[in-house]
């Protein structure tokens, strides 16, 4: 598994929540823990994507809006709220609102999803595949490899290239 501690998920800033203050200065399980609590929403929202197989466009649009608001509106996100009352107690790490990085990857998905529900609403189904396709690739690198795409524009995009380029899954110290 990559090292949640230099993922792009972690912020790099001092305006960070307490807990990826944690991960900045990992104790033994605290990363981990932190990485596991950050895959609370892809793991939601994969299998939303997967039961879109329905090629509804309103699941789309839906899944859209609340990924918008998440990236506008961090400290008020229903998954990471849904989270904490009910995982975190558990699991000790309680989250608070996304550093950048994480909302840049919220509002991509989201654009994504926006994207997917317009074409299948103009009837453009191979388009719609293919976004699906694209969009299930992203959510599955992250939930079974660690890798962020969503984050990793964003660091590219911010001019961290040679940090983005560390939390690539085959790169070293990994």
């Amino acid at each position: 598994m990559p090292n949640s501690c230099t993922s792009p998920v972690v912020p790099t800033s001092s305006a960070t929540s307490s807990s990826n203050k944690d991960c900045a200065n990992p104790t033994a399980g605290t990363c981990l823990r932190l990485y596991s609590a950050l895959l609370f929403q892809p793991w939601l929202v994969g299998p939303w994507v997967i039961a879109a197989i329905f090629q509804a466009p309103y699941l789309f649009f839906a899944l859209a809006t609340v990924l918008w608001w998440n990236s506008l509106v961090p400290h008020l996100n229903p998954f990471d709220a849904f989270y904490n009352r009910t995982l975190a107690r558990s699991g000790g790490i309680r989250l608070g609102s996304a550093p950048p990085p994480r909302r840049f990857a919220q509002f991509l998905a989201g654009s994504f999803a926006m994207a997917i529900g317009i074409s299948l609403l103009l009837g453009w189904r191979m388009a719609a595949l293919i976004l699906e396709g694209f969009f299930i690739a992203a959510i599955g690198a992250l939930l079974f490899g660690g890798f962020c795409f969503g984050s990793f524009v964003f660091h590219l995009i911010c001019g961290r290239a040679s940090f983005a380029m560390r939390t690539l899954p085959w790169a070293s110290g990994a």
